[in-house]
């Protein structure tokens, strides 16, 4: 895996508190898998960060009228890595306005045409986002399924569905696949 990356996307409070409108039911069983992960990719692990955006004028504004709980400054606890998360990388946090992380700011970290592990939070919204967006650009994806988490299990396979349609770009696997 020397070759490989693994970016954990958002593995944030906003996302794991069974209180927040986002959080994720499945999101303390796909940790344990992101933490036996980054064991195995060492200094070659990114964690992500959603962070809001303080444009309003584009579709984002009608998107904190919907969501208005999250409609918080980027310093809010709601934002923060959960205590799992803050040790799983070297590197500083990638923090973005958007739901999907591919971009030229991981592409510059990770390197073009990579292979990246991906896993995190919501498998049916920032994981899909990103793992589309990667495929576009040439990236080498693999989804780690059950280090993902989704925001129910409907949606967490209806997602895992999706991106699996986009082979030879974007592979599914379990964690115990990839570290096998």
């Amino acid at each position: 895996m020397t070759d490989q990356w693994l970016v954990v996307i958002d593995p944030q409070n906003i996302f794991a508190s069974p209180e927040s409108e986002w959080g994720s039911p499945f999101f303390a069983e796909a940790m344990q898998n992101i933490a036996h992960l980054a064991e195995r990719f060492g200094e070659r692990v990114l964690v992500t960060r959603w962070m809001p955006t303080a444009d309003r004028t584009t579709s984002w504004g009608e998107y904190y009228t919907a969501w208005p709980f999250a409609d918080q400054p980027p310093t809010d606890e709601l934002y923060d890595l959960v205590p799992a998360a803050r040790g799983l990388s070297s590197h500083p946090t990638l923090d973005l306005p958007t739901f999907g992380k591919w971009g030229g700011e991981l592409e510059a970290i990770v390197g073009r045409g990579a292979h990246v592990v991906l896993a995190g939070v919501s498998t049916d919204c920032c994981v899909l986002s990103t793992a589309l967006a990667g495929a576009d650009a040439g990236a080498h994806l693999t989804v780690a399924t059950d280090a993902c988490a989704g925001s129910t299990a409907e949606n967490h396979a209806a997602a895992v569905h999706v991106m699996g349609l986009y082979p030879p770009q974007i592979a599914l696997r379990t964690t115990a696949e990839i570290l096998g």
